[in-house]
């Protein structure tokens, strides 16, 4: 009994790792890594995986602080893969999006002096974007699914 209560919640299931790049390119538009998952029981069926690539959108300062999050762009990996016991795949993946500058980024790019006024706007007022990369698996049979997290640097 005990371990079906395992196998439910997820525990010593499977286990998910990214396998990413420390910077991207912006004007690329494209993650490209891998997922690697390993298991520790048997006969795990993963039916998908699910990444998204989320910029963290602040602003402001103290308790006028603002922040949003924005998908840049996602992508649904529907697998029908069984793992077993000490088994170690690797799943490449190739994740397409869209970088959107905001208007002030924008007139900053149109000469050199507006850059400088724009970064000390920027500065000013508190803003920072933070991009990170997650994967979800979909296991069959479980209800808390694997997932991992991964800070990308844009540039």
């Amino acid at each position: 009994m005990f371990g079906k209560v395992k196998k439910i919640l997820g525990i010593e299931g499977v286990k998910l790792e990214l396998i990413v790049p420390d910077k991207v390119s912006r004007e690329a538009g494209i993650v490209t890594g891998a997922v690697k998952l390993t298991s520790l029981s048997d006969n795990n069926l993963i039916e998908s995986i699910q990444l998204k690539l989320v910029e963290k959108y602040s602003r402001g300062r103290g308790e006028s602080k603002l922040i949003n999050e924005y998908i840049m762009g996602t992508l649904l990996k529907k697998e029908n893969i069984t793992i077993s016991k000490n088994d170690i795949l690797e799943i490449p993946f190739e994740l397409e999006f869209v970088y959107v500058k905001s208007e002030m980024d924008k007139m900053g790019e149109s000469n050199f002096i507006a850059r400088g006024l724009v970064g000390l706007a920027k500065k000013a007022r508190g803003v920072h974007s933070e991009y990170k990369l997650i994967a979800e698996a979909n296991i069959k049979g479980t209800t808390l699914h694997p997932f991992d997290s991964k800070p990308i640097n844009l540039v």
